[in-house]
């Protein structure tokens, strides 16, 4: 498998950092040197030299995603562009790896199964149904599908590591339960279905362990951090939002079955044990 034939595309977030770090000699495109949401700017780009197409591109503000500006710009991204490689992955016969979200659920299922149809709740999540749709016509294309996504750039647990540091103890949504993914995870599970050439189609990917909510991880963060002293409250999604009518509805239930990407042969980490590694590297580089 020649990675140097990759091109990866959303180079710049948190899925797009660690697959460059794990693909270093890939290619790699932001919006500004591709804009995938043209189709003429995807069908001028120079293909001939491309293995595999690795979208790790997405506009993932939920909430933003409601207002006038944000439901224009997630459909642009996160469904047109999405059509616009798969058009070019087809015409190229190119293998396209397209990551989704568990958000294309509307949570009432436990757990979440790749055949499960998609009943996405806002407008982000529509977006995302959609771009999986069009990724799917293409029949060498693999969807991973994952959750709660953890990795270089802001995201829950940095932020509750900041709470931490201001030694303020939160409230915290106590009723969406799920898994986190590590971006590390999620890149292993790229890497599992190209390089064994695993069938096409729809995957789910996050950590193992124990689905818990978003309360749950942030007590752990704070055991982890040894801020035993730091409390946090639950409170419901819909007590949480009550105050932001503009925010978007969240599915409560965001665990997903995972075997079918464990039969690939791929070992899942604990997402406790990614937690922890991942706050010691935290704080270490605090330290310096």
């Amino acid at each position: 498998m020649d990675s140097s034939k990759f091109l990866i595309i959303g180079a710049n977030g948190q899925l797009g950092t660690a697959l460059r770090q794990k693909y270093p000699d890939a290619a790699a495109v932001d919006s500004s040197e591709l804009d995938i949401t043209d189709s003429k700017a995807v069908a001028a780009y120079d293909w001939s030299n491309v293995s595999a197409i690795l979208n790790a591109a997405a506009y993932t503000n939920v909430d933003g995603a409601e207002t006038a500006e944000g439901r224009i710009i997630a459909w642009k991204v996160n469904a047109v562009g999405v059509a616009n490689l798969t058009r070019t992955a087809i015409a190229n016969d190119i293998p396209l790896v397209h990551i989704s979200s568990e958000y294309v659920f509307d949570g009432t299922q436990v757990p979440h199964h790749e055949d499960e149809s998609v009943s996405p709740l806002s407008v982000y999540a529509q977006t995302k149904a959609a771009g999986d749709t069009a990724a799917l016509i293409h029949g060498k294309t693999y969807v991973l599908r994952t959750s709660w996504v953890i990795g270089e750039g802001q995201n829950f647990v940095r932020t509750m590591i900041g709470l931490a540091g201001r030694n303020i103890s939160p409230t915290v949504v106590g009723d969406q339960i799920g898994r986190l993914t590590f971006t590390s995870t999620l890149v292993d599970a790229v890497d599992q279905v190209l390089s064994t050439s695993a069938a096409p189609g729809i995957y789910n990917v996050s950590n193992e362990g124990e689905a818990v909510s978003w309360a749950d991880v942030t007590r752990a963060i704070f055991s982890l951090m040894g801020r035993n002293d730091l409390t946090v409250t639950d409170t419901t999604t819909a007590e949480y939002f009550a105050a932001k009518p503009e925010s978007a509805p969240r599915p409560l239930q965001s665990a997903m079955d995972l075997a079918k990407i464990k039969a690939t042969g791929l070992e899942l980490r604990d997402w406790h044990d990614d937690l922890q590694q991942y706050i010691h590297n935290e704080l270490n580089q605090e330290v310096k």
